[in-house]
């Protein structure tokens, strides 16, 4: 991190994503194998780990093997929210962010806290780091 980047948020996504597919694994534990899938969903999910700063978000992901994908955040071209009502129930949210990078052209940050207020603060950096890069967004099309 340089001098004057600071994190803004931390987490991982919240396992309430993951009910409606545990509930199926449930409803066919006789099968011997969703018990396994279900384990591997919750793990994966426990490990999965999202740090956004005020220049890049970085995504760890993995269960042994880890893989880290950073995306900066003058690379970022829009952001929306996304609440479906079963995320809604419980205050989270999904950030659909679209970036000009080329292995990442969209990201999701899914089923996190406060999503609005986060998305919001994640703006601001945006247009922070495009000023201090001098980096313009130009569509063709």
């Amino acid at each position: 991190m340089h001098e004057e980047e600071r994190t803004l948020w931390e987490g991982r996504p919240s396992h309430v994503r993951d009910v409606p597919f545990h509930v199926v694994c449930l409803l066919t534990a006789w099968l011997v194998v969703p018990v396994f899938a279900s384990l591997r969903r919750y793990l994966s999910t426990r490990f999965h780990r999202y740090e956004v700063t005020t220049e890049r978000i970085q995504i760890t992901t993995g269960i042994l093997s880890k893989h880290l994908e950073e995306i900066e955040l003058y690379r970022v071209k829009d952001t929306s929210l996304q609440q479906p009502w079963f995320l809604r129930l419980f205050g989270l949210a999904n950030i659909l962010i679209r970036t000009s990078d080329r292995t990442t052209p969209v990201v999701i940050l899914a089923a996190v806290p406060n999503g609005r207020v986060l998305r919001e603060n994640l703006r601001g950096c945006v247009e922070k780091q495009r000023g201090k890069t001098r980096t313009r967004e130009l569509d063709f099309g």
